[in-house]
């Protein structure tokens, strides 16, 4: 439904956790972490980003939650 409704020419913002299904739709991406922008692009790049995987491991609960619980912090630039 939504690649129909983006087909027609709607742009369609959608905020989503299941990243595998959304980055399979999606033309472009961004990533939150704790409110925070932590990478963008098309699916391929995000995949890319070390930091943005890190992310992304975390919440598809494939690493251990960061210790003191809560979304891990990205790393200072």
């Amino acid at each position: 439904m939504i690649r129909r409704i983006n087909e027609q020419g709607v742009t369609v913002v959608l905020v989503e956790q299941n990243v595998h299904q959304t980055l399979a739709i999606a033309h472009r991406g961004y990533v939150l972490s704790q409110g925070r922008v932590v990478g963008q692009g098309t699916a391929a790049e995000l995949l890319r980003d070390e930091q943005v995987r890190a992310v992304l491991l975390w919440l598809d609960g494939g690493a251990e939650e960061p210790a003191g619980g809560g979304t891990p912090e990205p790393p200072s630039s």
